[in-house]
């Protein structure tokens, strides 16, 4: 019975530490869902190949992300469910399609998919305990995004929508 004060106390800062942010990462509200992920550390690595990745790009003059659909007037009640919505697409079909042969570009893109995949399931978690749902007009914007990827190859899609990545980090944290 002694101890039992001393293991409430260490279970007690356990717990806290575990809710407190590490350094480097950002509490993001979309919606309901309270996030957070390390915006430094997907910045970095994105800065670090965005010159790369850009100039892989054919096709200037059409955006996946960037449209008169933007992302930029989501409700803040729709923002759980269409960033969640994102990071499933850059999860599922953008960094999958993502590889060159520069081992250095390589490495940045799987440590950014790791940091999007860890936020994703985060969000999705925080999604079905406040049953978060899209509206018709997010859904829409989300529509028109996938639309944009699915009119080129796979290969110009996936490395035009990560050359974008800073569209939707800017997005996150000024819906912040």
């Amino acid at each position: 019975m002694r101890g039992s004060p001393l293991f409430l106390c260490f279970f007690s800062m356990t717990c806290w530490m575990n809710l407190m942010p590490t350094a480097g990462d950002k509490i993001f509200l979309f919606g309901a869902c309270r996030v957070s992920m390390s915006m430094t550390e997907i910045r970095a690595g994105f800065t670090a190949i965005k010159a790369n990745i850009q100039s892989r790009d054919p096709i200037r003059t059409l955006s996946i992300l960037s449209h008169p659909h933007s992302l930029h007037k989501v409700k803040s009640s729709d923002r759980c469910c269409i960033t969640y919505q994102l990071f499933t697409f850059y999860v599922d079909k953008v960094f999958k399609h993502c590889r060159t042969e520069d081992s250095f570009v390589n490495r940045k893109i799987s440590s950014i998919a790791n940091s999007f995949l860890s936020t994703r399931r985060k969000l999705g978690q925080c999604r079905e305990q406040n049953n978060c749902v899209c509206g018709e007009e997010s859904m829409e914007k989300f529509k028109q995004i996938l639309a944009n990827y699915e009119g080129l190859n796979v290969t110009s899609a996936a490395m035009k929508s990560l050359g974008e990545l800073d569209i939707l980090l800017d997005w996150m944290e000024k819906s912040r």
